[in-house]
Order: C-alpha cells, then sequence, then structure tokens
C-alpha cells in the first residue's frame, strides 16, 4: 500500500507514543508492520535522498504534535504521549490532522506566529490543510518542477541556435566536465578533424593520453537518431583505430540504435536531449544560479556535551 501522508500518521504516532517512550526509527519499524508495507516502500528515500519518505513524514507528525502539546521529548531523539496526548487517544478520535491539532491553543499561536513571520495573508493553518505533503516533499516536487522546466526552456534555446553555435555549447560542456585540458585547445579540436562520420575529437585528459570522438546532431525532438547513423559513427571510429566515442543530439534514440550500441567492443555513449540538458545544468553551462535557498536543522552533535 503507499506510505500514508504525515497527517495521516499523526494518530498511529500519538498511540506508538502512548505506549512508553519511543524513538522514530522504532515507532517507523512498528507503524510499517501495523499497515503492511514491503520492504521496498519501507526504504523508499524522497527525491533528495537524503531521508527516508515514512521517516520524514513521522518527524513531522512527530514535530506537528509536538506544537500542539500531544507530545512530549524528555530526552534526545526521544518522545512520548503527553497527559493531552493521552486525552485525546481516550476519545477515541478517527483521525488526528491539521484541522483537529488547530483547536489546541497551544498550535494555534504557533502557526499564527509561523504564518506572520513568513508573510502571509491568511493563517499558515489552511495552507497546512491544502497540502499532504511534508515541508521537504514540498521542497522537492517544487525544485524538480522547476529544474524540469528549464530543462525543456534550454533545449529550446539550444534548437533555435545555429550548428556552429551548438558546436561551441559541446565544447562549453566537455571543458566543464573536465575533457579537453583547455578551451582552446578543445575548440581547436573539436569541429575540425575534417574524418568523414566524426565532428570531432577531445582529448580525455589535460595530458591527451587518450581521445574521444564527438558526433554532434541538433534535431528537433520529433526527429530521432536511428541505427544507421550510429552504425555510421561506429565505423568512422573503426576506421580511426578509436575506442571511445560520444553521440550527442538534442532529440532520442531509437531502441534499435540504443540496442545496438550496448553490443559494441567499442565505448560509445549516446547523449540524447534531456541527458544533454540535465549535465548543461549540471555544469553550469548555458545557464545560472537565480536564488539558493539554505534548509538547515539543529545540530544534534553540538548540543552533546
Amino acid at each position: 500500500m503507499p506510505i500514508p501522508d504525515y497527517q495521516a500518521l499523526m494518530l498511529p504516532v500519538l498511540r506508538e507514543a502512548a505506549a512508553g517512550e519511543t524513538r522514530v526509527p522504532v515507532a517507523a519499524n512498528r507503524i510499517a508492520d501495523q499497515l503492511g508495507l514491503s520492504e521496498e516502500e519501507r526504504e523508499e528515500m524522497l527525491p533528495s535522498g537524503r531521508q527516508r519518505v515514512l521517516h520524514n513524514r513521522l518527524h513531522w507528525a512527530k514535530f506537528y504534535m509536538t506544537k500542539a502539546g500531544l507530545i512530549d521529548s524528555p530526552s534526545r531523539g526521544r518522545f512520548v504521549a503527553s497527559e493531552e496526548g493521552r486525552a485525546l487517544l481516550a476519545r477515541t478520535p478517527p483521525a488526528i490532522d491539521v484541522e483537529v491539532l488547530s483547536t489546541f491553543p497551544a498550535f494555534r499561536e504557533w502557526y499564527q506566529k509561523t504564518g506572520e513571520a513568513a508573510g502571509a495573508e491568511e493563517p499558515a493553518t489552511k495552507a497546512a490543510v491544502v497540502s499532504e505533503a511534508t515541508p521537504e516533499e514540498q521542497i522537492d516536487a517544487a525544485y524538480a518542477a522547476i529544474q524540469a522546466a528549464l530543462k525543456a526552456d534550454l533545449l529550446q534555446r539550444v534548437l533555435g541556435q545555429t550548428p556552429a553555435f551548438f558546436e561551441r555549447l559541446i565544447v562549453d560542456l566537455l571543458v566543464a566536465m573536465g575533457y579537453g585540458g583547455t578551451h582552446d585547445r578543445a575548440a581547436l579540436q573539436l569541429g575540425k578533424s575534417g574524418d568523414g562520420g566524426v565532428d570531432g575529437v577531445i582529448d580525455e585528459d589535460r595530458l591527451g593520453l587518450d581521445r574521444i570522438y564527438v558526433q554532434a546532431k541538433r534535431y528537433a525532438p520529433h526527429v530521432g537518431v536511428g541505427r544507421p547513423e550510429i552504425q555510421g559513427f561506429v565505423g568512422s571510429l573503426v576506421g580511426l583505430g578509436a575506442t571511445k566515442g560520444v553521440f550527442v543530439t538534442t532529440s532520442t534514440f531509437s531502441a534499435p540504435a540504443v540496442e545496438y550500441v550496448r553490443r559494441l567492443p567499442q565505448r560509445v555513449i549516446l547523449l540524447d536531449g534531456e541527458s544533454l540538458a540535465a549535465l548543461l545544468v549540471e555544469h553550469d553551462v548555458g545557464v545560472r544560479v537565480s536564488r539558493t535557498i539554505s534548509v538547515k536543522r539543529i545540530d544534534e552533535d553540538f548540543f552533546e556535551y
């Protein structure tokens, strides 16, 4: 079954806390057993890859209930139900969510202050009820959406440029990735090899101990690269005695082309439009940082004396 959202996990977390002092990893295992979660679901990570989804949602369920006074933290990393929390359970609520927490004065006061600090026009409780995702999940989803839009826009810009611009773009990317030694040296070799079927050659390392041959095709998204074009490129590599090549396109590769490359003795890398855009963003080619947000956590080691 899917992992419940953090609000749906509030009641199970409070029940675990009422059973005695516990920790999130212990509570997570017990709740996962109760829900019948698979091993894969238990180990599912947030898009950032820094925390398990289940643990993240349990942390936020516990955090919000702490602000409502339902959970106490007697020592580092441990939590237990407060008297108010036990009293709430005694009323056998069908569920606990932000709306239920809003009936507790401590929670309303804290969330109102949070909304005012963020400059919200309405109480922050309303915004929290709308979303079932934790703050980290909302950040990750927003970041993924921004990245997807950026990569799509980047490819469109590249397609609108000249072939010469595309060649320079590939030079910039390869140099940014550490190939070719210097930009000038890479530019001299890439795009000027004069060998049929190959657009250029670039040093794999700064000493020029090995070389990589490059083919670059600036195609519209609906014009894919098929196996015959890859075969022509590989034939050029064989004729040059080369063992490594990179075929770059702004579009896609057909399934037969991808399967053909898998069986080659030569090392040939296929970079489609999506992979190209991702590398351009990763290595800051054609993009710049617009905003940096630093998300901080409590340094538990700092308080360990």
